[in-house]
């Protein structure tokens, strides 16, 4: 079974291991770059990584998005939505697609 993670501020993850993922506290971009190799190393497939902290790690994420694993998928923390995610989301979409399915107007 693949692993999945989640990498962030206690406050904001804390609860995901009432889940079952496996959650590694760090706020600090280097510690973080670090820890998203060892995680993908390690054979974890999904790293849920909170905005704030995937904003910090943006090399190491636009590394791995060109692999199919581990997906690295920004989701909100404590402090609010900073639309990373959405961003995200709509260019692997785009991507993917080759058109704004998403957002089209």
């Amino acid at each position: 079974m693949a692993k999945c993670g989640v990498l962030g501020d206690k406050d904001s993850i804390l609860l995901f291991k009432a889940v079952g993922l496996d959650v590694f506290f760090e706020t600090d971009g280097d510690k973080a770059n670090m820890r998203l190799h060892r995680m993908a190393k390690e054979g974890y497939a999904v790293i849920y990584v909170t905005e704030s902290v995937y904003q910090k790690c943006k090399e190491t994420t636009d590394e791995f998005a060109s692999q199919a694993y581990p997906a690295i998928i920004p989701i909100p923390d404590i402090s609010g939505i900073q639309g990373i995610g959405m961003t995200t989301l709509k260019q692997n979409v785009e991507k993917a697609v080759g058109v704004d399915i998403l957002f089209n107007n």
